[in-house]
Parts: C-alpha cells; structure tokens; sequence
C-alpha cells in the first residue's frame, strides 16, 4: 500500500471518529430541558463568583493518568517527526 492510501484512510478514520464525538456531544447537550440548562448555569456562574471571592484552594499531589502521559508523548513524538519530514520534503524539493 503507498503512503498516500495509508494517510487517506487515516484521514477518513479521523474524519468519522470526529463525527462520532460530535453526534455524541449533541445527544448529551440535546437531552437537557431548558429549566435544566439554566439551572446548571446558574450554579456555574455562582460557583465562579465563589472561587473569585476566595483564595483558590490548595491542591493535593496530582498525578497524571499513565495514559494521558503517552497520548502526550505520543503527540510530540509525532510533532517532531513531521517536522522532519517537512524538512527532508523541503530539501528535497530544493534539491530539484
């Protein structure tokens, strides 16, 4: 399979993927009633108003989920290989 089948199916998988969070988000925000949504409003503006008043509190260790740590790495690994095929493709096109 050439790279360029590779990156369009990926990029139909990420495309679907995305449609899927976004159909999901809507089913969530579409099954509150208005009288819900403005009451969690409320709360949210009061609960706001409350940590501006006050000293923000103090935190306990926080760990960071194992997952969440190599999506992370993942993503920068990912990062950086992009940049170098973009500057292996811009010699390359230099080259030319």
């Amino acid at each position: 399979m050439r790279w360029w089948k590779a990156l369009g199916v990926a990029a139909f998988v990420g495309v679907a993927a995305t449609g899927v969070v976004i159909a999901r988000d809507e089913r969530q925000r579409r099954a509150y009633t208005p009288e819900q949504v403005r009451e969690r409003l409320r709360e949210r503006v009061a609960l706001a108003e409350d940590t501006e008043a006050g000293p923000p509190p103090e935190e306990e260790n926080v760990v960071v989920p194992s997952w969440r740590r190599r999506v992370y790495g993942a993503a920068k690994a990912l990062q950086g290989s992009g940049a170098a095929a973009l500057g292996w493709l811009r010699g390359r096109l230099d080259a030319a």
